[in-house]
């Protein structure tokens, strides 16, 4: 059965699919020595070689891996940087016939819980808003909240051209300036949980992302630190996306 290249590809660990598209646009991709264009579709036994960015690739079916990892505040999630800053893959273990991708990502002044994988189907819908993984942080707040800001919250606030709310909002303590709360979405836009609290004059200090669907951030796991899952957690990864 012929699939979409940028779905072999990335299943391939050579990039997500959103990478991939943006090669294929930019002409950067051969196979078998020709140009590819987007959509275009092949048998997985067709593809002999792949030229990505002048670099040959072999398609080798690797096993797949999942890893933690703890990000430090300072760093951004981009493979490169021109301003040289620390980046989240700097600190990754290396893959012979793949890439880590990044599922989803945290802004530089967000710490915690970053997923990477080796397999492009997975990170597609662990990111998919059509399968409902829940993301959870937990944010020290600046600013007077009132039960009507919080419902608010839930309720769904109209940001660029979608509504965004939090899916839960729990007050883990209750200090008269510095607040912290554990919230939830069940998406993943950029800086959404910043741009909601910011919408309500609510000033966020510190954010940190504590849970990623059903992997929580290890205690014991230092910041710029990672681990690898076992094929249990992998497994039940799987399963929660229906793979």
């Amino acid at each position: 059965m012929k699939e979409r290249i940028q779905k072999i590809l990335s299943n391939f660990g050579l990039g997500s699919r959103r990478t991939i598209e943006k090669k294929i646009h930019q002409k950067l991709i051969k196979i078998n020595g020709q140009i590819v264009s987007l959509g275009q579709s092949f048998l997985k036994n067709e593809i002999k070689c792949v030229l990505l960015n002048n670099k040959k690739f072999f398609l080798k079916k690797n096993t797949t891996k999942i890893i933690i990892y703890n990000k430090p505040v300072g760093e951004i999630c981009t493979k490169k940087d021109e301003k040289k800053r620390n980046t989240v893959f700097d600190k990754l273990p290396k893959l012979l016939y793949s890439k880590w991708i990044s599922v989803g990502r945290l802004d530089i002044n967000t710490s915690g819980l970053l997923l990477f994988t080796n397999y492009g189907e997975l990170a597609y819908r662990l990111m998919h808003p059509r399968y409902m993984i829940k993301r959870e942080y937990l944010v020290k707040i600046f600013g007077k909240i009132s039960k009507k800001k919080i419902l608010t919250l839930k309720k769904g606030i109209k940001i660029g051209s979608s509504i965004s709310k939090f899916y839960e909002i729990l007050s883990i303590n209750n200090q008269k300036k510095n607040k912290w709360f554990r919230v939830s979405l069940l998406q993943g836009k950029n800086r959404e949980v910043r741009l909601l609290w910011n919408s309500i004059g609510i000033q966020v200090n510190k954010l940190i992302r504590i849970s990623y669907g059903s992997i929580l951030l290890p205690r014991n796991l230092q910041k710029g630190k990672f681990i690898e899952l076992n094929s249990v957690n992998i497994k039940n990864i799987f399963n929660s996306v229906n793979l």
